[in-house]
């Protein structure tokens, strides 16, 4: 039997990096989750499911996480990358995560990522009690990334 998260909180990192993977490791470690192993999920907060401040995992941990990156090597270039969680008036239902990064200010990076899970939740016909957006934002030096993610955990 699987376990159902019962929390779930909000990371985010942005870095330089050797490369873009170096970049990608650089951001998770700002982030709290670099020493885990990610498990990229789709998008949905389990009913009742509560918000939490980040907490330390533990290492070589198996992570469920929702999370958007980008990299860039191009000097000067603005990335950014966001989540945002919507949870619903109804706690017997599901929440929504939608991610989103782009070669663009993390000012509209997050207007985007939130429009997305108002239609997420007018899509499952839901109104949306709480809405949250996390993300990051960086100046590309050599080469950059962005990072931002909803942990959920048990």
């Amino acid at each position: 039997m699987v376990e159902i998260p019962r929390i779930f909180f909000s990371v985010s990192g942005k870095s330089e990096g050797f490369t873009p993977l170096n970049a990608f490791d650089n951001c998770l470690l700002r982030a709290g989750v670099g020493d885990t192993n990610l498990v990229k999920m789709s998008s949905i907060i389990p009913p009742r499911c509560e918000k939490s401040a980040p907490i330390a995992l533990p290492h070589g941990s198996l992570v469920p996480i929702a999370y958007a990156f980008i990299s860039s090597e191009t000097p000067g270039q603005v990335i950014a990358a966001a989540v945002a969680i919507a949870i619903p008036e109804d706690p017997s239902l599901a929440g929504l995560i939608m991610e989103y990064s782009a070669d663009s200010p993390l000012e509209n990076v997050s207007e985007i990522v939130k429009e997305m899970t108002r239609k997420g939740f007018e899509s499952r016909k839901r109104k949306i009690k709480e809405l949250y957006v996390t993300g990051a934002e960086h100046k590309v030096e050599r080469c950059g990334g962005a990072f931002a993610g909803v942990v959920l955990w048990y």
